[in-house]
C-alpha cells in the first residue's frame, strides 16, 4: 500500500507505469479504488467526480438540517461504515483517490489551468440543492464553510466545493482512514492551497500542519529506503515552505537543510567575474548561484525515480530582455567553471527554494536556463518579475512576462498532468495573484485606470479602493463599495467602507454581520482608535482580534505600540515578544522589546531573565553597537541576589550565560564604565571566595576607572568626581585583597603600585580643582573622600614596603 501512496504522491507519468507501476494497478483488484486510481494517473480528475462510485457515494438523501459540509461528512462516513472487512482497504483507497482528484482539480481551476467548469447539480442530490434558491447562495454557503479563524475566503475562488470535499475527507474523516500511511502528507498539500485563499494565516491550519508533519515522520520507510529519496526531498521542501508561511523559520531552515543533504548538491552564493551591460569593458565581480554535485556527477542519482521533463514547446514563453544597455543575462568571464549540471525535478525545486531566500536578479536565471517543468518555470518567471519591477530597464519585460503567464492559464496545449509535476513543491501563485501583480505593474507604469479595471474585475476591493485613493477619487471609492454592499453585505466590504469614510459604525456593522467572528473588523476598528490616539479602546480591539486569530504579525506590533502609548510596558513586552517570535528578523520589534524592558524593567517584573539574555543577544546581532545598561543592571542584580524567575527557577543558574553576554557586550562597548562595573559585580566585586573571580573583578574595575577618567571634563563636576573617587577606593581595596593571594611578590607589588598611582592622581586633581583659594582648605564635600584616599595610599605604601623587604 505504501508503494501505491508514494507513487500517487510523486506524480505518476506513463513511463512510471511501464517501469512497474502497472503491476501495482493490476493488483488493486477492487470495485472502486482501481478504476478511480487509473483516472487520477491519467489526469482525468473530472471523470473521477462523475464516476459511478463517486456518484453513488454523494447521492444519498440529506437530512433536514444538513449543511453541505455535514452532508458530505455523513456520506463519507456511511460509505466507510457500510464496507465489509474485505472492502475496507479498497474504499479507503477510493476516498484517497477522490480527495486527491478533487484537490488537483481545485488546483487546476485556480492555479495551473486550463479552466474547468463544474456544475454542482451534476454530483450533489437535488434535495440538498433545493435549500439554496440561487447558485450564488450555494457558493456563499460553501465559502462560509471554508472560513477559518474569522478569516474570509477570496470571493471569486473557482469551484470551492472541491476544496470542501477534500477537507471533509482529509481532515474531518481522516482518523477513520487507518490503512493510509501518507494521508497526512496529502493533508499538508490541502493546507497549502486552503491557506492561500484565506485573507490571513489560520492558527487552525497551522496546528493541523504540525500534527501532519509528526504523523508523516512515523512512516520510517519513506526516509530510510533510498528508492524514496526523491519523495523525501519533496516532503522536506513542502514542509519548509509551509513552515515559512506560519513564521516557523527555525523549522523551515531545518527542513531545507535536510532536503539539501538528501539531494547531494551544494548550492552557494558566490562572486564571479562577469559583465551585465553591452558596453562594459572590464569583467567585474557579480553575485551568482553556484550549483555543484557532491559526487561531481553530471547527472542525478537514478536509484530513486524522478519525473520526466515537459517538452519545452509546452511551457510558457520566456521573454528575452531587449534592452540596448543591459544584457539578458550575466556574461561570465569563465562560464565553464559555473556551468549547471543536468538537474532533476527535485534539484530544480531545491534551487528554486534557495532563490526565494536569496533575493538577487541573477538567481532565477539559472533555472530558466534549463526549462523542464511547468511549476518550476512559472514560479521562476514570477520571481524574476517581482525582482525586475523596480528596474526601469526591466519593468517592461516584467509586465509582458506577467501577461504571458496570465494568458497561459487558458492555454490547453499543455496537459494538466504536466502542469501538476512538482506543483506542490514550488508554490506557484494562483491566477488572481498573477492578475493582481499585473495590475500592480500597470500602476507602477502610471496606468492606474487600467489597473483599476483589473481590480474591479477580480473583486479585489481593497486594492481597488487603494487605487482610487491614489487617483484622488474618494467619492468613487465609497460609491463602488456601497454598490457592492447592495448586491451582498459582507464584513470585508463594511470594513473597507469604514476605512474610506473613517467611520466606526461600519466596523461595528461588520462585527455584528460576522457574528463576532471577524478578526478584520476588530483589527480595522483598533487601527481607527490608534489613528485618533484612543489607545485604551485600541488595545481592547486588538486583543479581541488576536483572540480570534493570534497569527497576525502586524497586529501584535501595533498592539505593542498602543501599550507603549499607555505606558503599559508589561503588555508592550508581551506583544513585542510574540512579534519577534513570529518574525525573528524584525529589528524594530526587537528594539521595542528591549525598550519596554528598560522603561519598566519588564523582564525583571515578569521574571523572564533567560528571555532577556536571549533578546539582548538578538539585538546585538541586529545592531552592532547596541547597548542597554539598565537592562544589564537588572540581569546582574537578579543573578547576584539569586532571584526566582517566572518558572520558579533560580536566576543564579544563568550566571554562565550572563557572563558570556557580558563578554560580548564589553568587546563591542569597551569604553562604557558602567558596563565594566556591572561585569565586576557579576564576578563578586572582588569579594568572592574564588581567587580567579576576584582577579577578574579587579581587571574590570580597573577598566571602569580608566573609562571614567578618559571622559572629557569628568573632573569638573563634583558629583561625578566623587563617583570616580568611590570607584577608585573599591578598586584599591580589591587590589589589596588580590595582592595577598599572590604567591609571586613582584606580581603583588605591581598590583599595589598601580592602585597607589591611580589614587595619588585623584588626590592631586582634588587639591588642584577643589581647594578654596582664600582658606587653602578642600571643599567640605570632598574633604572626607580625600582623607580616605590618603589613608589608602599609606596602607598601599606600607604593604609595598613589606613586599620589597621580602
Amino acid at each position: 500500500m505504501l508503494q501505491l501512496e508514494a507513487a500517487v504522491l510523486g506524480g505518476l507519468s506513463p513511463d512510471w507505469k511501464q517501469s512497474g507501476f502497472s503491476t501495482l494497478l493490476s493488483t488493486c483488484v477492487c470495485s472502486d479504488g482501481g478504476p478511480l486510481l487509473q483516472l487520477v494517473c491519467e489526469g482525468d480528475f473530472e471523470a473521477v467526480l462523475f464516476s459511478s462510485a463517486v456518484q453513488g457515494l454523494l447521492g444519498g438523501a440529506p437530512e433536514e438540517d444538513d449543511s453541505i459540509e455535514a452532508y458530505l461528512e455523513r456520506q463519507v462516513l456511511s460509505y466507510l461504515s457500510n464496507a465489509t472487512e474485505d472492502q475496507r482497504s479498497d474504499r479507503e483507497t477510493a476516498l484517497l483517490v477522490l480527495a486527491v482528484g478533487c484537490l488537483n482539480l481545485f488546483a487546476r481551476s485556480n492555479w495551473t489551468g486550463p479552466p474547468v467548469e463544474l456544475h454542482v447539480s451534476d454530483f450533489l442530490p437535488e434535495a440538498l440543492l433545493q435549500k439554496f434558491s440561487q447558485p450564488a447562495a450555494l457558493n456563499t454557503a460553501v465559502l462560509s464553510s471554508l472560513q477559518l479563524d474569522g478569516e474570509s475566503v477570496y470571493s471569486l475562488v473557482s469551484n470551492p466545493l472541491l476544496l470542501l470535499l477534500t477537507r471533509v475527507i482529509f481532515v474531518n474523516c481522516g482518523p477513520k482512514l487507518e490503512t493510509l500511511q501518507l494521508l497526512p502528507w496529502w493533508t499538508l498539500r490541502y493546507v497549502s492551497l486552503h491557506q492561500q485563499i484565506l485573507e490571513e494565516r489560520s492558527p487552525q491550519l497551522f496546528n493541523l500542519v504540525l500534527s501532519c508533519i509528526e504523523k508523516v515522520y512515523k512512516c520510517e520507510e519513506l526516509f530510510t529506503n533510498n528508492t524514496h529519496r526523491n519523495l523525501a526531498i519533496q516532503f522536506h521542501l513542502e514542509c519548509s515552505y509551509t513552515c515559512l508561511t506560519y513564521y516557523e523559520y527555525r523549522r523551515a531552515k531545518e527542513h531545507m537543510q535536510t532536503a539539501r543533504d538528501l539531494s547531494g548538491i551544494d548550492v552557494n552564493m558566490i562572486g564571479a567575474l562577469g559583465k551585465r551591460t553591452h558596453f562594459q569593458e572590464n569583467f567585474l565581480a557579480q553575485l551568482i548561484l553556484d550549483v555543484k554535485r557532491k559526487d561531481s556527477s553530471p547527472v542525478p542519482n537514478s536509484e530513486s525515480p524522478s519525473l520526466t521533463p515537459t517538452p519545452k514547446e509546452l511551457l510558457p514563453k520566456d521573454h528575452q530582455l531587449s534592452d540596448d544597455t543591459v544584457l539578458n543575462q550575466i556574461n561570465l568571464a569563465e562560464p565553464s567553471e559555473h556551468e549547471l549540471p543536468d538537474l532533476s525535478a527535485e534539484e530544480q525545486t531545491l534551487i528554486l527554494a534557495t532563490c526565494d531566500i536569496f533575493i538577487s536578479l541573477s538567481l532565477p536565471q539559472c533555472l530558466l536556463s534549463q526549462p523542464k517543468f511547468w511549476a518550476v518555470e512559472v514560479t521562476s518567471l514570477c520571481l524574476r518579475t517581482k525582482l525586475e519591477r523596480g528596474s526601469s530597464r526591466r519593468v517592461e519585460r516584467a509586465m509582458m512576462q506577467t501577461q504571458t503567464l496570465v494568458d497561459f492559464f487558458s492555454e490547453r496545449n499543455c496537459p494538466v498532468t504536466e502542469r501538476l509535476k512538482m506543483f506542490y513543491t514550488c508554490r506557484a501563485p494562483p491566477l488572481w495573484d498573477l492578475q493582481r501583480q499585473l495590475a500592480s505593474l500597470l500602476t507602477d507604469l502610471g496606468l492606474t485606470s487600467s489597473a483599476l479595471l483589473i481590480y474591479e474585475r477580480l473583486e479585489l476591493w481593497e486594492d481597488a479602493v487603494a487605487c482610487l485613493e491614489r487617483m484622488g477619487q474618494h467619492g468613487k471609492a465609497e460609491e463602488i463599495l456601497r454598490r457592492e454592499l447592495e448586491k451582498k453585505e459582507t464584513p470585508s466590504l463594511y470594513c473597507l467602507l469604514g476605512d474610506v469614510l473613517k467611520d466606526l459604525q461600519y466596523y461595528d456593522r461588520a462585527w455584528e454581520l460576522s457574528k463576532h467572528r471577524s478578526a478584520r473588523a476588530q483589527r480595522s476598528k483598533a487601527l481607527h482608535h490608534l489613528r485618533h490616539k484612543e489607545f485604551q479602546q485600541c488595545v481592547e480591539c486588538f486583543e479581541h482580534s488576536l483572540q480570534i486569530n493570534a497569527m497576525q504579525l502586524g497586529v501584535w506590533f501595533s498592539l505593542g505600540c498602543a501599550y507603549f502609548a499607555l505606558e503599559g510596558y508589561e503588555g508592550a513586552a508581551k506583544a513585542f515578544q510574540r512579534c519577534v517570535g513570529l518574525e525573528p528578523d524584525n529589528s524594530e520589534a526587537w528594539n521595542n522589546l528591549s525598550t519596554a524592558a528598560s522603561k519598566k524593567l519588564c523582564f525583571a517584573d515578569l521574571g523572564e531573565f533567560s528571555e532577556a539574555i536571549r533578546a539582548y543577544h538578538r539585538l546585538m546581532d541586529l545592531k552592532d553597537k547596541f547597548k542597554d545598561v539598565e537592562v544589564l543592571e537588572i540581569l546582574v542584580r537578579s543573578v547576584v541576589d539569586n532571584l526566582t524567575d517566572h518558572r520558579g527557577e533560580q536566576a543564579s543558574n544563568l550566571k554562565a550565560k550572563l557572563q558570556e553576554l557580558f563578554g560580548r557586550v564589553s568587546a563591542r562597548c569597551s569604553t562604557d564604565a558602567q558596563i565594566w562595573k556591572q561585569y565586576a559585580r557579576l564576578y563578586g566585586d572582588g569579594n568572592s571566595n574564588n581567587v580567579e573571580d576576584n582577579e577578574k573583578a579587579l581587571q574590570f574595575l580597573s577598566k571602569a576607572h580608566w573609562c571614567e577618567t578618559q571622559a572629557a571634563g569628568w573632573e569638573k563636576d563634583m558629583g561625578n568626581f566623587r563617583s570616580v573617587v568611590k570607584g577608585a577606593r573599591d578598586m584599591a581595596n580589591v587590589s589589596i585583597s588580590c595582592s595577598r593571594s599572590k604567591r609571586n611578590p613582584q606580581e603583588a607589588l605591581q598590583l599595589l603600585s598601580s592602585a597607589r598611582l591611580s589614587l595619588k592622581s585623584l588626590v592631586t586633581k582634588a587639591r588642584q580643582l577643589y581647594t578654596d583659594v582664600a582658606t587653602g582648605e578642600l571643599h567640605d564635600e570632598l574633604r572626607g573622600d580625600v582623607t580616605e584616599l590618603e589613608q589608602l595610599i599609606t596602607e598601599l605604601q606600607d604593604l609595598s614596603a613589606q613586599l620589597r623587604s621580602q
